[in-house]
């Protein structure tokens, strides 16, 4: 099993396979991460620092642009045996983007498989796609991680963990706003017109605006300012107010918004504990900074049947694309 994450965090992907899952890591590299032997089900879905997890890889290696697109191509269309495709699959190729030339390398392989399936099954290869569907979970096609010029990793089946890179909008106050729009497709839901949201620690308006473009209604909670596509929106509500003093008034909430820069643990006490324990959120988003705590100790007290978060359904702990130094974590009360 090979395991994709953000280039930097390949060390805390380590920690968190070996520490919380007790596996054993085979190899690792700029934003990889391979094990020796496989997590179930269930741990896969559980990863939060993995991106993209590729089931049951084989290893191919070659010289030359066409020796490793006809060992590529050959994989594909042995696995492809006894299968019927009918409607668009993902032809996925990755590699770590802090290797020089290694884009080019990848997309000279890519077009060269494409063109022998193309000779062998054209109908199928026209049906490929670069793209992955929208969320988490399984899925099959065609999925390559090369971790160098000469040596890929190829496989069928894979594990989608919902990071992707988001459109800017350019009435968004802030890079945040990425944050949250990656956040939804992990969730599977998204803000609805009509619904309400509170978003604490607003300032500048980044979550505020995402939620607001959709035609829900928007408290925003925060003493600074509001600026962009937030700064007087109809949708949106200003409250100058401190975000761990704020309480809604009688009335359900439909999400929970939460990005302060602040002491991950001061968070989980004083705005998430509160909140689900009194039911005062359908769903939330809350963005968690680690940067000056052990990440793989919170990922372990996240998971402890005494957090906050086991009042909720469908919660997904994930260090998503737009992510730095934190967790973006979402779940549901309903």
């Amino acid at each position: 099993m090979l395991l994709t994450c953000q280039a930097g965090f390949e060390a805390l992907l380590a920690r968190e396979l070996t520490e919380l899952h007790g596996a054993t890591v085979a190899e690792s590299g700029a934003g990889w991460v391979r094990l020796e032997t496989a997590l179930d089900e269930r741990g896969v879905e559980r990863m939060a620092m993995a991106h993209f997890t590729l089931r049951e890889p084989v290893e191919v290696r070659g010289e030359s642009v066409n020796a490793l697109a006809g060992q590529i191509a050959k994989f594909f269309l042995t696995r492809l045996k006894g299968e019927r495709i009918e409607g668009t699959w993902p032809s996925v190729w990755l590699g770590p983007a802090e290797m020089v030339g290694l884009g080019r390398r990848i997309g000279a392989v890519e077009n060269a498989c494409g063109e022998a399936l193309k000779k062998r099954l054209s109908r199928v290869a026209k049906l490929a796609t670069p793209e992955l569907p929208r969320g988490a979970g399984a899925v099959r096609g065609l999925f390559v991680f090369f971790t160098d010029f000469g040596r890929a990793w190829v496989s069928r089946d894979a594990f989608v963990h919902g990071a992707r890179r988001m459109a800017d909008d350019p009435l968004a106050p802030s890079r945040s706003y990425l944050k949250v729009e990656e956040a939804y497709g992990v969730l599977g839901r998204e803000p609805q017109a009509g619904e309400l949201v509170v978003d604490l620690g607003a300032a500048p308006g980044g979550w505020s605006y995402s939620a607001a473009k959709r035609g829900a209604r928007v408290l925003a909670v925060d003493n600074g300012p509001l600026k962009g596509g937030a700064l007087d929106h109809p949708q949106i509500e200003h409250r100058r107010e401190d975000a761990f003093r704020y309480a809604p008034a009688e009335g359900g909430v439909d999400w929970l918004f939460c990005d302060l820069v602040e002491e991950p643990h001061h968070v989980l006490q004083h705005i998430v504990g509160p909140w689900l324990a009194r039911g005062w959120c359908r769903r939330f988003v809350v963005n968690l900074k680690f940067g000056r705590v052990d990440a793989i100790g919170l990922l372990r007290e996240l998971a402890a049947a005494e957090s906050p978060l086991a009042r909720a359904q469908a919660v997904r702990v994930r260090h998503l694309f737009h992510d730095r130094e934190e967790f973006t974590v979402v779940g549901e009360m309903v």
